[in-house]
């Protein structure tokens, strides 16, 4: 199993596919900050005074630790950045579930966004083992850096 997840290919598309949903989730959020404050607000589990700083840096945060991510900067640590976002966001809904709250996620676009559920946590749970994946294996192929390394050889 070890060989499976090693494998530079399959970091390379795990890269792909982890970078491209935080990029894409993050351009969504930041073209609308006030959405994503009220997704946030809907939650009720954040103090009021911390929604709309969370609501303009979050997004920032996903979309450049994606990008780096796609473009194999730093992959430790964009990979567990990201993790870190995961592990928050399946807390977030399981405590919403649990509390009976049927509410827009806030993962993606805010004007027709998804509704919290087992499906959602199933989605980021898959995610972060992507992510966990990159982080325990991170490959230095085919990234920026080997790409510098071949080109100044």
């Amino acid at each position: 199993m070890k060989e499976l997840f090693a494998n530079k290919y399959f970091l390379l598309v795990s890269r792909f596919v982890l970078g491209f949903v935080f990029v894409y989730a993050g351009i969504e959020k930041i073209s609308d900050p006030s959405g994503f404050a009220d997704s946030i607000y809907n939650y009720k589990i954040f103090p009021l005074f911390s929604i709309n700083t969370m609501a303009i840096l979050i997004p920032w945060i996903e979309f450049v630790s994606g990008l780096l991510l796609i473009f194999g900067v730093a992959l430790k640590e964009n990979a567990l950045i990201i993790n870190i976002f995961l592990i928050g966001f399946i807390v977030l809904i399981t405590i919403s579930l649990f509390r009976g709250l049927n509410i827009d996620c806030g993962c993606f676009s805010t004007t027709d966004g998804e509704t919290i559920g087992i499906q959602k946590i199933v989605e980021d749970v898959l995610l972060l083992i992507l992510g966990i994946q990159i982080f325990l294996f991170p490959s230095d192929e085919l990234t920026l850096q080997s790409f510098a390394k071949k080109s100044g050889s």
